[in-house]
This record gives structure tokens, C-alpha cells and sequence, in this order.
């Protein structure tokens, strides 16, 4: 099993991130490297914290950890450097700003997901104190059944005397 250098790795995964975009099919039968392998790089490439999407798809189309990986590595980047890091990964600021807008309002939207969250809770255990006494007095029905088809076994019926 041949043994690769980390800059090779780099550079291997480099070509499946924006802008080139390759596909790992793409990219395994032009190097000769095996899918699993490439894979297994871009897992790793993506923990370190590159933004490499689970998908060599267009941008909007990336999933959640790329698109905040993405927000986070531009927050701090005056406007030319935003533009560059946007040409290297097939990107633009507009996308970039609606994706920390996104991220933004779903924290502001967790407090009115709170409220519907208790309320949802609140009827839950309501629910719940219900079928519990549903459950007792079925419970106590079966009991009692029970026990009248016992004293039936014993003493008889009426009828009988």
C-alpha cells in the first residue's frame, strides 16, 4: 500500500473543493488513487477544518458544516480578502453573507421555537397524565373481570340455585 505525502494529499483534495469541483470518481481514475482513500482524505481535510463539502456540488447546494466553515473563516477577512478567499472556492460574498444571515436567524428564531416547544411539552405530559388514568382504569376492569369469572368458577351462577 503505497504511502502519500500530506502536501500530495492536499493538493489531491484541493481538487475536489471549489472551483474545480472534481468528483471522486473524477479524480480516482485520473490519479490512480482508490475512492475509499480519497474519501477518507476529504473526511479528514474537512475535521481539520477546510471547507470541503460533503459534495462536489454548486455552493448553495453544500451542506450545513461546509456552509458555517465557510462563514467562519470569512468573519474576520476585510472585503479584498473575502473576494479572494470567494474566487479560490467558487464562492460569492453575496452567498456568504446570506449564509451568516441563515445562521443568525435561526438562533433568533429559537426563542419563539421555545415557546412552541413548551406548549408542545406542556400537552405532552397532559397526553401522557391521560393515558396513564386510561391505563388504570383498564387495568381495574380486566381486575375485576377476572375476579368475577373466578367467583363464577366457584360458587356457580344464580341460576343454578
Amino acid at each position: 500500500m503505497p504511502s502519500y505525502s500530506a502536501e500530495f494529499k492536499e493538493q489531491v483534495v484541493r481538487k475536489l473543493m471549489p472551483p474545480h469541483n472534481q468528483t471522486v470518481a473524477a479524480l480516482s481514475r485520473e490519479t490512480g488513487i482508490s475512492e475509499a482513500s480519497l474519501y477518507n482524505w476529504k473526511k479528514q481535510f474537512r475535521a481539520k477544518g477546510f471547507v470541503v463539502p460533503k459534495k462536489s456540488t454548486h455552493a448553495d447546494q453544500w451542506d450545513a458544516k461546509a456552509k458555517l466553515a465557510a462563514v467562519i473563516q470569512t468573519a474576520a477577512m476585510n472585503e479584498a480578502e473575502r473576494s479572494q478567499y470567494c474566487r479560490e472556492h467558487g464562492l460569492y460574498p453575496e452567498q456568504i453573507d446570506a449564509w451568516r444571515d441563515a445562521f443568525e436567524s435561526t438562533d433568533m428564531g429559537a426563542s419563539a421555537n421555545k415557546a412552541e416547544l413548551s406548549a408542545e411539552r406542556k400537552k405532552s405530559r397532559a397526553l401522557e397524565k391521560e393515558l396513564h388514568r386510561k391505563e388504570k382504569a383498564l387495568a381495574e376492569a380486566a381486575a375485576l373481570l377476572t375476579l368475577s369469572k373466578k367467583a363464577q368458577a366457584i360458587w356457580g351462577t344464580n341460576e343454578d340455585d
